[in-house]
């Protein structure tokens, strides 16, 4: 590319399983690049597509405007169980709320049915004295002499991070964000999530469950992409990184790194929208289109909408509700993972709090709108 030429090379990353994407896009030209996966250090991966599709295209690092990213690493490290170790701090009496869960099964007449154990044992649930109520009133203090005596037992557990979830914190934080403050001072490279950040909103099954699932891939995550980050930098690659999220929109590395539980069907939200609007042109989109994955279907009717979720797994959960390239809906509705989910508030969308009931049987659970052209 020319001296003083304006960059505008647009680079798409997907990581998977097995298989690591590269696709480049210059104008009218198309490049790609598939190389292994490499679980220990994903970046690794990344970095080799990266050098192999700008030297098909005969590009500079500074030739690139955007990096855009999609991933299963948080999916994977789930349904995997490889997560790190975790606890869970919560109000006394609620220990065993993400154990207990709902009325609601997966396979509504399967009385056999084989729920996946949380992903945070019940000897890594701990309780501490507080109570707030629906209205955000505080009902019993925090006993912060209790949660400095939990910080010994975390230590002794050696535990790599923390989800603190409370009674109807979504109303009123305070002492979700004290108790973090407690503990960070005494627990070195732990890191912690709290239910009112990550999940904002009421149903104290989904809201735990979901902060304890962005506790258990938070490390992990986080750790990757600053590696990618100073990879990027070394190799001269120097444009904006953003991720993609499980609602279609985009985010940074930094809100990435607090939230990657937002991150869990990125892949899968990319795949559903690039086949949408690679059909939309050929008025292949008011035909039955199919994606599958080893789990995952998505499917579009009509130009309106695409339905999305998980098979064989145990549990319901939220996710946003999002159109393209229309408005964003009025927030979010269940869809089935192997540990329920919720999701509100991501960048790039202004998603609600909104949900509404599981539908039962094989049906889709978890879809994203498109307006009518």
């Amino acid at each position: 590319m020319a001296v003083g030429r304006r960059a505008t090379g647009r680079l798409g990353v997907d990581i998977g399983g097995t298989f690591t994407d590269v696709a480049l896009e210059v104008g009218e030209r198309r490049f790609s690049a598939k190389i292994l996966t490499t679980p220990d250090a994903p970046e690794r991966a990344v970095i080799a597509a990266i050098r192999e599709v700008l030297r098909e295209a005969a590009l500079a690092p500074r030739d690139l405007s955007i990096i855009i990213h999609g991933t299963t690493l948080a999916t994977n490290a789930i349904i995997e169980r490889k997560g790190v170790k975790t606890a869970l701090v919560t109000t006394e009496g609620f220990r065993d709320t993400i154990e207990i869960r709902h009325e609601n099964r997966f396979e509504q007449y399967d009385v056999n049915i084989d729920l996946p154990p949380p992903l945070v044992p019940r000897r890594l649930r701990f309780v501490v004295p507080e109570r707030i109520n629906a209205q955000g009133k505080v009902i019993v203090p925090l006993d912060e002499a209790e949660v400095e005596r939990l910080a010994d037992r975390l230590l002794t557990e050696a535990v790599d991070s923390v989800a603190i979830g409370f009674l109807h914190s979504f109303t009123n934080p305070a002492h979700e964000i004290r108790t973090r403050e407690i503990l960070i001072a005494r627990l070195t490279g732990v890191t912690f999530t709290l239910s009112s950040e990550v999940s904002p909103e009421m149903r104290e099954y989904e809201r735990f469950s979901t902060a304890c699932a962005n506790a258990y891939v938070q490390p992990m995550i986080g750790r990757y992409l600053v590696n990618l980050e100073e990879r990027l930098q070394h190799e001269g690659l120097r444009c904006p990184l953003f991720l993609m999220l499980s609602g279609g929109g985009l985010t940074t590395v930094e809100t990435a790194i607090r939230f990657p539980v937002r991150l869990v069907e990125s892949g899968p939200a990319g795949g559903a929208i690039t086949a949408y609007l690679a059909a939309h042109p050929y008025d292949a989109a008011n035909a039955l289109q199919q994606i599958n994955t080893q789990y995952w279907i998505a499917t579009f009717m009509d130009g309106y909408e695409a339905w999305a979720n998980w098979r064989r797994s145990g549990y319901p959960a939220l996710t946003p509700v999002a159109n393209y390239p229309g408005n964003v809906t009025n927030g979010t509705i269940p869809r089935r993972f192997t540990y329920p989910l919720t999701e509100a508030g991501v960048n790039a969308a202004n998603y609600s709090a909104a949900a509404s009931g599981m539908t039962g049987g094989d049906k889709m659970t978890s879809r994203m709108w498109w307006d009518k052209p």
